[in-house]
């Protein structure tokens, strides 16, 4: 249907309804005359008449009542369509997506949610935990959380954790049995906690960093998993030296349970961040929950 035909029937539908050209031409915005003008020109294009107008009265012809009797329906289903659409712009509803890590799940997004969701029940959050680059686009997901060097040039990446240390980590009852590593080098000589992740395609090389120094120690030992908390448990058991996150120990090395070494090769490094694809229109939803992450959960 030409664009211009259907803005002449929903001016003849404002027309009916209104039962006045006056009060017509009002809520479309335009004039009187260019009301009548178009109200013409469809009838022209019909071959038929579809109004009686007379000085004081406006009616609709036979064939007027049939046009308004059948697209009517049609047109107000349209019009509640979109009312439908600006309410969820007013009140934000749907499913979010989000591809995290382990680490990133529990210490970032989870705060965030805990205070997010309540504000709004109609929005609901899918959080798929996985350690590899997952294709946020193939896999549809809405976003991704991971380090910011891990984030893609094309996706567009917003900050929404603090800055990280790692930390190498056993227990004192591991270090009544060896002596601490003063060097990366020594690992090798240690019974460290293995780290599978499926992006590397084999076991994860602990990074470390001393000034301009940066080494990937290959390590080796009796447990490997693809999860913090068994590395941590087996940590704190004393059967090895495990490489974490720093927050993720501290409460340990507080108490004495857990002894750090190799601290001066562990700094600083961005922290996590949220991705997305720069040409996706973001959903509103998604879109207030970007900000409450950027905002560390706080909601408007």
């Amino acid at each position: 249907m030409p664009h211009s035909t259907l803005d002449d029937l929903l001016a003849f539908l404002a027309v009916v309804r209104e039962r006045s050209f006056t009060r017509a031409a009002a809520k479309l915005g335009v004039s009187q005359s260019a009301l009548s003008h178009t109200l013409r020109r469809l009838e022209a294009k019909l071959g038929i008449r579809l109004l009686t107008r007379t000085t004081r009265s406006l009616s609709t012809t036979e064939a007027g009542e049939r046009l308004l009797e059948r697209l009517g329906p049609h047109f107000e289903q349209i019009e509640t369509e979109l009312a439908g659409l600006t309410e969820l712009r007013d009140k934000p509803a749907g499913t979010i997506r989000i591809t995290a890590g382990e680490h990133a799940a529990l210490t970032v997004l989870w705060p965030a949610l805990a205070k997010f969701l309540p504000r709004y029940p109609d929005i609901k959050v899918e959080v798929i935990v996985d350690y590899g680059l997952t294709d946020i686009v193939a896999q549809r997901c809405d976003g991704g959380v991971r380090l910011g060097e891990q984030v893609a040039r094309d996706m567009i990446a917003v900050r929404i954790g603090p800055d990280m240390r790692m930390a190498v980590v056993g227990a004192p009852a591991y270090f009544a049995r060896r002596s601490p590593p003063k060097k990366p080098q020594d690992l090798t000589d240690h019974n460290c906690i293995n780290l599978r992740l499926p992006t590397h395609g084999g076991l994860y090389a602990w990074e470390l960093e001393k000034g301009r120094r940066e080494l990937h120690v290959r390590v080796d030992g009796q447990l490997i998993f693809n999860n913090i908390a068994l590395r941590l448990n087996a940590a704190l058991e004393g059967l090895g030296l495990a490489f974490l996150p720093e927050d993720a120990v501290q409460p340990y090395l507080a108490q004495g349970r857990l002894k750090r070494v190799l601290e001066e090769w562990c700094p600083p490094f961005p922290g996590y961040h949220l991705y997305y694809p720069s040409r996706r229109q973001a959903s509103p939803a998604f879109t207030l929950l970007v900000e409450a992450l950027r905002s560390g959960g706080r909601v408007a």
